[in-house]
This record gives structure tokens, C-alpha cells and sequence, in this order.
């Protein structure tokens, strides 16, 4: 009976986790470029305690870790010369004070200075590992699509983009950045989309289903835990009677 007990809270603790994971994904459906998550979970066969234990093996839930989904969002015509999509592959490189770190939010400003930034006001790097910066007579600034920036002064530099072995092993630290202690790989080919933005790809529907799922399953387990306990407490009583 403890056992039963056990493995439905084993079943109720992932569930929570993941209705958490679910809730974190529909409240970022409007965030540029936001990548939805979702659990990855494995059986744990507990070892047999005692060789007088009925118990042949004793099955529990364990969450491991999380899976985010690496598809691109929608693409979002702003008309903005300064927001750029990424269309497939890549992540651009932005310096902060933590060092460099990296995001597919395109939603970039010039600061006050005429530095190019990100909505989070993070410097965008170069492929040669500098900053850009402009001056109020340079005109319209143009990106092309493999990130050549250019304005009526000429060419001022190029976008990095870049990539990495495992993008699944990214660290994501806030203000939708990412941080990683792999090496960087420059995207062979980028496609850059100026004028537009990536939106977020979570879809609404397929995430109130997972949530309506996982109500369903933390039912069950709930129902197994009480079982398991009324067994329990009937025992108890069985046993205090006839002593």
C-alpha cells in the first residue's frame, strides 16, 4: 500500500512539473521568437528492498529533463527596417554583461548613441566581433539577407549568426537569451528577413490540450493515492480492532 502511495505521488509530482512547463508556454504565445518546452519523462524501476517483499518491481515517474521545440514561429511583416527574422537555422550574438550570449529576437533599436541593440538593450555583434553603431546622416540602413548591413555611408559590417552542435544543451537565462560553453559555429548559409519578426512557436490549441491531458492524469493518480490510503486506514482499523 505505501508503495501504491508512492508511485502516485511520483505521478503527481511530474504532472505538477509539467503544467508548470505547459503554463510557461501559453504565457510566452506573444513573445518574439520564443521556443515552447515540454518534459521528458522515463520509468524508474526501483530495486527490490528485500527478498520477502512481494513487490517484484516498483515503477515510478521521473521527469529528467525538458525538449524545446526547435521549429521557427511564424513570420511577422512589421514594415520596421530594424526587426529581423531569422528564417531557419541560427541565433544572433549580443554582448552582455555576462558575456556573450545569444537569441533569435530580432525586435532590434539604436540607442541613443546609434548603437545597434536588442529590445533589451544588448549590443548586437558582428561577425568580426564588434559592435554597430551609426551616425544620423547615414541614411536608411539596409540588412541583406546573409546580414551585410549597409546604409547610404556603404557597407558598416555584418550580422553574426551563428549556430551550435547541441542547441538542445542551451541554457536559457531570461529575456529570452541563451547561454552555452560550446563552441560556435557560423551558419554556412543565413537567411535573414528585414522588415519582419519571428513569432513565437506555440500553438495555443496543442498546449490546452497537453494542459487538459495532464488535469486528466493527475486525476487518476490522485484517485490511486486515495485508494491506497483508504486501503490503508481500513487495515489500521482492522488491526486495532482485533487487538
Amino acid at each position: 500500500m505505501e508503495n501504491a502511495l508512492l508511485i502516485g505521488l511520483s505521478r503527481q509530482s511530474a504532472m505538477m512539473r509539467q503544467m508548470a512547463t505547459i503554463a510557461n508556454n501559453l504565457a510566452n504565445m506573444n513573445t518574439t521568437a520564443y521556443k515552447s518546452q515540454s518534459m521528458l519523462f522515463d520509468e524508474y524501476v526501483m530495486p527490490v528492498a528485500s527478498e520477502a517483499s512481494p513487490d517484484k518491481t516498483l515503477s515510478f515517474v521521473q521527469d529528467y529533463g525538458q525538449v524545446r521545440n526547435l521549429a521557427d514561429g511564424e513570420m511577422q511583416t512589421t514594415g520596421n527596417p530594424l526587426d529581423v527574422a531569422i528564417a531557419g537555422e541560427g541565433m544572433f550574438k549580443v554582448q552582455t554583461p555576462q558575456g556573450p550570449q545569444y537569441t533569435r529576437n530580432g525586435h532590434l533599436q539604436l540607442d541613443n548613441s546609434g548603437q545597434l541593440i536588442t529590445s533589451n538593450g544588448y549590443p548586437v555583434m558582428t561577425a568580426a566581433g564588434t559592435t554597430l553603431s551609426f551616425t544620423n546622416d547615414e541614411g536608411q540602413i539596409t540588412i541583406a539577407s546573409d546580414g551585410t548591413v549597409t546604409t547610404d555611408k556603404g557597407q558598416r559590417g555584418k550580422i553574426a549568426l551563428v549556430s551550435f552542435a547541441n542547441l538542445q544543451e542551451l541554457k536559457a537565462t531570461g529575456d529570452n537569451l541563451y547561454s552555452t560553453t560550446q563552441a560556435e559555429v557560423p551558419v554556412d548559409k543565413p537567411r535573414l528577413v528585414q522588415g519582419s519578426i519571428e513569432g513565437s512557436n506555440v500553438k495555443s490549441i496543442i498546449e490546452m490540450t497537453n494542459m487538459i491531458d495532464v488535469m486528466r492524469s493527475y486525476e487518476s493518480a490522485s484517485k490511486l493515492v486515495d485508494a491506497a490510503d483508504n486501503m490503508r486506514r481500513q487495515a489500521i482499523s482492522q488491526i486495532g480492532g482485533t487487538a
